[in-house]
């Protein structure tokens, strides 16, 4: 087919529509009678943009547009779908996704495999109950770090990308269970990696640190007031019935200035932007099934300099970096 008849319009109480494996390169608005349906399979066609007339079907839940010449998202289409829960994209020639993706508010399965994305919106974080992504062979050289706001998030496919590592707070998404990270660029994991209950963790292809000692070398700094003041904060702030806890909620600037705050490895304190990083080795082995190597750089953020004798003793860490900012 290289049309889809006007007398569709007729079929008013259908649910389910597939019209994927023909040629088709456009849809005709009287498709917008279709107000029952749920489900629309438009895979492996000729179309070069998503048809406007999606975006009066609001109870579109499960949309295939794979296998088409697809180039972007219009954003009046995104704010049309917003009982959307499963979106395939594969297949196209995508290369950004439009902030208004955010209008997705119930989806749950985001496929974007084989395009030409280089980045993420901030605004994917706003999809609070997605479950599953797959950005698999794309050309993404980092990831926002709302991506780990999405709590509900257990499987996530980022093989084939250009990723030289990932973004910090990993920790946040405590139900992923399977994450696909092969054939980037990695060198480490993100701080608190370990702790992450994965089922499945996919990462051969990439260029890890090695289990090698280096020593740092790091020039006396000598710390802001800026720093020395957030440290102070940052401290009074774990006790919740403190005043500087309590004036905080007052603050919002200054809580969002100190949301990128640290936590030394060695002496647990707080800091907010000078740090030593360094790199611990873990044997992954020891949690069947998650990987095929012994092992692992995982990254360690410290606040002040360490002795390089020390870090003999525990566990085999590794200084890479001098001071962040």
């Amino acid at each position: 087919m290289t049309d889809v008849p006007k007398s569709v319009a007729r079929l008013t109480t259908i649910s389910t529509l597939r019209l994927n494996n023909n040629s088709l390169t456009t849809l005709p608005v009287e498709l917008r009678t279709l107000q029952r349906l749920t489900e629309l399979n438009l895979g492996n066609n000729a179309l070069e943009e998503i048809p406007s007339v999606l975006k009066y079907l609001n109870s579109l839940k499960k949309l295939y547009l794979f296998g088409n010449h697809i180039t972007r998202l219009p954003p009046e289409v995104l704010e049309g779908l917003h009982n959307l829960t499963l979106l395939n994209l594969n297949h196209n020639h995508i290369s950004v996704l439009p902030p208004e993706i955010k209008s997705l508010s119930n989806l749950e399965t985001l496929s974007l495999l084989d395009n030409q994305l280089e980045e993420l919106p901030v605004e994917i974080g706003f999809l609070k109950k997605m479950v599953e992504i797959n950005l698999t062979n794309n050309e993404l050289g980092r990831l926002p770090k709302q991506i780990y706001s999405l709590s509900q998030l257990a499987r996530l496919y980022l093989a084939r990308n250009n990723l030289t590592e990932l973004p910090e707070g990993v920790i946040g998404l405590m139900k992923l269970r399977v994450l696909d990270v092969a054939g980037n660029r990695l060198s480490m994991f993100p701080v608190d990696f370990q702790f992450l209950a994965l089922n499945e963790l996919l990462c051969e292809g990439n260029t890890f640190v090695k289990s090698k000692l280096m020593e740092s070398v790091q020039a006396v700094e000598v710390l802001s007031l800026k720093e020395l003041s957030a440290r102070q904060i940052l401290v009074e702030d774990r006790n919740r019935f403190s005043m500087v806890h309590l004036a905080l909620s007052c603050h919002p600037g200054l809580g969002l200035l100190l949301a990128d705050r640290g936590t030394c490895a060695l002496c647990l304190q707080p800091f907010l932007t000078t740090w030593l990083e360094c790199v611990r080795f873990i044997n992954l082995r020891k949690a069947d099934g998650i990987c095929s190597f012994l092992l692992a750089a995982f990254r360690v953020q410290r606040a002040q300099l360490v002795a390089l004798s020390t870090d003999r003793q525990t566990d085999r860490q590794t200084h890479r970096v001098g001071s962040g900012s």
